[in-house]
C-alpha cells in the first residue's frame, strides 16, 4: 500500500490535517482505531489521543503506538471518578487542541476512539472537500456491529457523523468551535448552516465507518441514552413540534418504539423542570425555521438572516 505525502508545497491544495481522539477506558478498541489510522494511505500530520482519566488500559496502548508513530502524541488527564456525558469529550477534545504543536493545517477531525475507518477514508473525505469549497463538515455514514451484520444509524443527509467529524478549518473557527454541552454535535452541525457552510454525510464505501457503539446509547443503558437524547434537545432549543416528529422518526430503531417514547419523555421532563438552555436566541430562530421545514410546517418558520462570519 502506497502512502501518499501530505507535506504539500504551497503551489498546491493544503491537504494537511490533524485528529484528535478523546478517549476514556477504550481499551477493548483503541488499538484497532489507531492500527485503522496508521494504515491510511493519506496519514494525519499529527493525531492527538487523549486519555481522559481512564482506569483502563487506554493510556498505555495509546503510548505503544506514539513510540511507534512520531505522528501520534497522548495527553494524559486525571481520572475525575465518572463519566461526564456531552461537555466531558469537548473538554478531554480541547484538552488535545490546546497541545497541537501544528499550526499549518487546513483540516480537522474530532473522531471517537471505538471506530473503523477504511484505510483511504480521509484521503477521500478530503477530496469531498476539495470539491465543494462551501462544504464545512463532512462524514460517512456510520455503520453499526453490535448485532451481526452492521446496520445503518440513521442520519439526515446534512448530518454529519459525531463519531468522526471533520472540519474545514476555516468552518470550525467560524462557528467558534465546539459547545462543551450536551447535544454539541448538533448544535455544531446547526451553527455551520447558520454561518453558510455546507455540512453533509455521503453514503460512500469508502467513507464507510464502523462505529462500535450504538449512537444515542450511553454507557448505563440505551433507555437512559435515550432519554439524555431528549434531555439534549432541550438544552439545544429544539421545538416541540420538531421533537414530536422526530421521536416517532426514532420509534423505527432499537429499542424499537420505547426509544423514540423515551426521547420525547426527555425533552419534556427537562421542559418541566426549566433546566437551562443554548441562550443563542438567534441560533433558536435558525434552527426552529429549519426543524419547521422539515416536518413541512414551513409556514410557521420564524424569519432569520444568515449570520455574519
Amino acid at each position: 500500500m502506497s502512502v501518499k505525502n501530505f507535506e504539500t508545497p504551497s503551489a498546491t491544495p493544503n491537504r494537511r490535517y490533524i485528529i484528535i481522539m478523546p478517549s476514556r477506558n477504550e481499551e477493548r478498541f483503541i488499538r484497532h482505531t489507531l492500527d485503522c489510522l496508521i494504515r491510511q494511505t493519506a496519514p494525519p500530520v499529527e493525531c492527538v489521543v487523549v486519555d481522559d482519566g481512564s482506569t483502563d488500559a487506554t493510556g498505555r496502548i495509546a503510548e505503544e503506538a506514539a513510540k511507534q508513530h512520531p505522528w501520534i502524541r497522548v495527553v494524559h488527564r486525571a481520572d475525575r471518578g465518572e463519566r461526564k456525558l456531552g461537555g466531558g469529550v469537548i473538554e478531554a477534545f480541547y484538552a488535545g487542541f490546546n497541545t497541537l504543536r501544528t499550526s499549518d493545517y487546513a483540516y480537522l477531525c474530532k473522531l471517537d476512539a471505538d471506530v473503523t475507518l477504511p484505510d483511504d477514508y480521509f484521503e477521500n473525505i478530503v477530496k469531498k472537500m476539495e470539491e465543494d469549497p462551501k462544504l464545512g463538515a463532512a462524514s460517512g455514514k456510520v455503520f453499526n456491529p453490535t448485532r451481526g451484520k452492521p446496520f445503518e444509524e440513521r442520519i439526515i443527509d446534512e448530518q454529519v457523523s459525531g463519531a468522526a467529524k471533520f472540519y474545514r478549518r476555516e468552518s470550525f473557527e467560524a462557528i467558534g468551535g465546539f459547545v462543551p454541552e450536551v447535544m454539541w454535535d448538533g448544535i455544531d452541525f446547526h451553527r455551520a448552516r447558520m454561518f453558510g457552510w455546507k455540512t453533509r454525510s455521503f453514503r460512500d464505501p469508502h467513507l464507510r465507518i464502523l462505529h462500535h457503539r450504538l449512537m444515542g446509547s450511553s454507557h448505563r443503558s440505551i433507555f437512559h441514552g435515550r432519554l439524555r437524547w431528549g434531555r439534549g434537545q432541550w438544552f439545544m432549543g429544539t421545538h416541540p413540534l420538531y421533537i414530536f416528529a422526530s421521536g416517532m422518526f426514532r420509534m423505527w430503531e432499537r429499542p424499537f418504539i420505547i426509544g423514540g417514547l423515551l426521547i420525547i419523555a426527555g425533552y419534556f421532563e427537562a421542559m418541566l423542570k426549566r433546566k437551562p438552555r443554548y441562550p443563542d436566541l438567534e441560533f433558536r430562530r435558525h434552527l426552529h425555521q429549519w426543524q419547521l421545514k422539515r416536518i413541512g410546517l414551513g409556514w410557521l418558520a420564524p424569519k432569520v438572516k444568515k449570520a455574519e462570519m
